[in-house]
Parts: structure tokens; sequence; C-alpha cells
């Protein structure tokens, strides 16, 4: 009989059956084990959403969705849940918000996601790869690439896209583009659109943290309202659609 340290404050022990096999043999088979177990855990959860009639909506988004600074339960996900539960609607909500991710990092995190049966995605990213200042292309590229993936999975998928807008819009080309690539991608998807999602708060220091670029929990509650004016009726057109799914 062996033990393992796998980390701090777990042990297991492992029970040599062939004494002559090497322990790592045995440690790979745990882990092969382990990760069976909780791959099917994951499996066996998505079946009881989908019997128990509960839908999702997925939000891929950053620091904004994230809620930086804030406790989860004060971002604009989280306030979304609670409208939804106010109108009847049953609908489970995912912060999938990282802060500080791009285009790329949403097209990279959105396979972890695609066990699940979508039924709106609210797309909010980009913000950050203008700030760095990566060509529009590829912005526009990754976000179709992650409306793709959903909808390949999900093929009645309903997409908001949350538009964002940068500093002196319309000064040069770059910037008045980026505004412009959101309502583009909505029209080519047939997505709803959320014009500007920091709508009465960019630039407001009562609605914003002391860095003045993420919104406080005031902030995150005016988001929640621009969010669902587009959401509502989203959420009731997903609601009257069968559920559809490509496994």
């Amino acid at each position: 009989m062996r033990q393992l340290r796998l980390n701090a404050g777990i042990r297991i022990r492992v029970e040599c059956v062939f004494p002559m096999m090497p322990l790592s043999i045995h440690f790979r088979l745990l882990v092969v084990t382990i990760l069976a177990c909780f791959l099917t855990g994951q499996s066996t959860e998505a079946a009881r959403r989908d019997a128990s009639g509960v839908r999702t909506i997925l939000v891929l988004g950053d620091s904004l969705t994230d809620g930086f600074g804030l406790e989860r339960s004060q971002a604009y996900p989280a306030l979304l849940t609670e409208k939804l539960r106010a109108s009847g609607h049953r609908y489970e909500v995912i912060n999938a918000g990282v802060s500080g991710d791009t285009t790329s990092g949403g097209l990279r995190r959105i396979t972890r996601y695609l066990d699940r049966r979508i039924a709106i995605l609210v797309l909010e990213l980009g913000i950050n790869d203008a700030f760095r200042g990566v060509p529009l292309d590829q912005m526009r590229s990754n976000l179709q690439g992650i409306i793709d993936r959903v909808r390949a999975k999900n093929p009645n998928v309903q997409i908001v896209i949350a538009g964002m807008q940068l500093p002196l819009y319309g000064a040069d080309a770059y910037v008045g583009a980026f505004g412009e690539m959101y309502a583009e991608l909505a029209e080519k998807n047939r997505a709803a659109l959320i014009p500007y999602l920091l709508a009465g708060v960019g630039g407001d220091h009562n609605l914003n943290l002391r860095d003045r670029v993420h919104p406080n929990a005031a902030g995150q509650r005016v988001l929640a309202e621009n969010v669902w004016r587009v959401l509502e009726p989203v959420v009731q057109k997903a609601t009257a659609a069968p559920a559809a799914r490509v496994n």
C-alpha cells in the first residue's frame, strides 16, 4: 500500500494489485478513472437539466460580464436571472465572463460549454482587442467562429450581440469601424443587437469603480436593464421555439 499526495490536504492510497507494476502506471490508471467519472458526471448533469425543462442562456464576455471588482451576484448576468425568474421564465444564466478576455480567448473557451443545450447566447467581447489594436478582420472572424460553433451544436440558438464603442467614436477609421462591426455581425447572423452595452454608464463616475472603466454595482444594474430590453423578446421567442441539439 502506498500513499500519494496530489495536492495540499488531499491524499489517496493506491493498493498495488500487481506488485511488479510500476507505481506510475497505477497513477495513470487512477487519473483516467477520475476523468471518466468527471465526464460522466457532466453528461448526467446536462441530461438532468434537459429533462427539467430549464433552458440555458450563456453569457460569454470579459470583465464587464465577469463583474470585475464586484461579487458575481452583482454582475448583470446574475441580475438577469432575477428578471427571468420574476417574469416566470425557466432559464439558467451562465456567467462565462473572464476579466481581460479577448475574442480569441472566447473562441478557445467556447468549446467547454458546448455539452450544454444553449437556448440563447449573449456575446460580449471585443473591447480588449480594440485596446490592443487587434485588426478588425481578426476580431470579426473570432466572433463569427464563436457563433458558428454554438450554432453547429444548437441549430435553434438565439444570438444576442452586445455592441461596444471606443472613446471618441468616429474619430478615425478604426474607431468608427469597430463600433459598426457589431451591427454588421448582428445583421449577418440574424441576431439581436444591444447597440451599446455601456449606454448610460460609460463616462459616469457615479456608476463606475475608481478606475473609471468598470461599472460598480449601480452601473451593473444599468447594464442589466440595457441587456434586458433586448433579451426579453428574444427569451419569449426562444421559449416558443422547440429545442434542438446536434450531438
